[in-house]
């Protein structure tokens, strides 16, 4: 992995920022999209329907457990050897482990072995995707001038709508077949297409040079023998409130990309395909709104735009669910744009460049990687099972909606804790 001569200018930093995460998110959500449509019923065909969609959804969140150590492991290689070495190394066990999905066995062919299986591969996924945000994300923001910090940080965070976008797109194809056909081998090619993406992103992250914050903590001398123990005395509470602050957009997007796809073609009657195009439409719209609040924030400041976002979300929780439920696949397209495309951005626009710039750059991989990571077991991980049991315990929509609107709560309460001025920053 030899760097180029070349500096990395911030514009192909970022654009190699967002087509890496874009391939990256896109091997983790196809994951999500299965365990709605697929999973439950090659996987776990013995539950029944409910019982089948929970256990699908539970094996969804366990790739979510092995967040924290992959933040952990890729942060502490990342801040002593540099961010780009472990951008590669994340994205060829991301990718190695999708393609193993797609060619896994049944529970009808291998038994038990079978949802045993992919729930390891579901382990290695989170592993790679814990040390694959915060590595993205920073060499965004890094190489980015101070004045827009905030507009090159929204690229990274646009790769996670843009890989829902394809992986959403690429399920909506191969659902157009027969259900015999998708069940047998149309729900694997979205799985094995993941092996061309993983070259595109490998040339891609090869040719960019290291971060220019981390070549200054090389040229001080400064690297840390173990950065995370320092990121833990220096920045504790810091971390605590990036995960905090990063509660509600988790929560909000897995809900959006896995449960509401099995919510409106179990309970509201959509089809599975009009479903999809909702997820689809409302992710590309999310991919143009992205950089436009990133460089909101350049002008008036992260923390207004970041907690304005939070509270947008939580408002757009009921209008959502109420066009969900009238049962019309023209209102859940509408739905979904509304919470995912518009809702969603404002936070999720200035999520990386405010949360990284909170940390010291010597430490910065290890704290930022933690608290995002720490935030996604806390919420992401089993907000679809959560949404799953509450609407089985109380047959209503209304108390996931209590669910989300609580989490927005606790998001916007850290996020003015941070430290951090709410006017313009540096």
């Amino acid at each position: 992995m030899t760097a180029t001569t070349t500096a990395t200018t911030p514009r192909r930093a970022a654009v190699a920022s967002f087509i890496g995460t874009t391939v990256e998110f896109y091997d983790f959500l196809i994951y999500g999209t299965a365990a709605a449509l697929v999973f439950p019923k090659l996987f776990f065909p013995s539950a029944s329907p409910a019982a089948g969609v929970l256990l699908s959804f539970a094996t969804f969140g366990v790739g979510f457990v092995a967040r924290p150590l992959g933040g952990i492991v890729f942060g502490h290689f990342g801040d002593r050897l540099g961010r780009k070495r472990m951008l590669v190394y994340s994205l060829l066990l991301m990718g190695g482990s999708t393609v193993a999905m797609g060619l896994l066995p049944t529970y009808a062919q291998l038994g038990v072995a079978a949802p045993l299986l992919l729930t390891l591969l579901r382990l290695l996924q989170g592993f790679a995707v814990g040390g694959e945000w915060g590595g993205a994300t920073l060499m965004a923001v890094e190489h980015a001038p101070p004045q827009h910090k905030g507009f090159y940080g929204a690229f990274p965070q646009m790769g996670a709508p843009a890989g829902t976008a394809v992986a959403t797109c690429a399920f909506y194809v191969v659902s157009q077949l027969p259900d015999d056909q998708f069940l047998s081998w149309g729900w694997r090619i979205p799985f094995l297409a993941s092996a061309i993406l993983i070259v595109i992103g490998l040339v891609i992250r090869l040719s960019l040079t290291e971060s220019p914050d981390f070549a200054v903590v090389q040229e001080r001398s400064a690297v840390l023998a173990l950065p995370i123990a320092e990121a833990f005395r220096r920045h504790w509470r810091q971390i605590l409130l990036v995960a905090g602050a990063y509660l509600s957009q988790g929560v909000f997007a897995y809900i959006c990309v896995a449960y509401l796809v099995s919510y409106g073609t179990t309970v509201a009657g959509i089809g599975r395909t009009e479903a999809l195009f909702g997820v689809l439409v409302a992710a590309v719209v999310a991919v143009g709104t992205y950089p436009v609040f990133g460089a909101l924030s350049d002008r008036v400041g992260r923390k207004p735009v970041f907690v304005g976002g939070v509270i947008a979300m939580g408002v757009a929780v009921l209008p959502t669910f109420a066009l969900i439920d009238t049962g019309r696949p023209g209102l859940f397209l509408v739905a979904l744009v509304l919470i995912f495309g518009l809702a969603m951005a404002p936070a999720a626009g200035v999520t990386g460049s405010l949360f990284s710039l909170v940390f010291d750059a010597d430490v910065r991989y290890s704290a930022v990687s933690i608290g995002y990571t720490l935030s996604q077991v806390v919420g992401s991980a089993f907000a679809p099972t959560i949404a799953v049991a509450l609407y089985s315990a109380t047959g209503s929509s209304d108390s996931i909606a209590a669910y989300l609107i609580g989490v927005s709560v606790i998001s916007v309460i850290a996020a003015a804790l941070l430290p951090g001025r709410w006017g313009r920053s540096p």
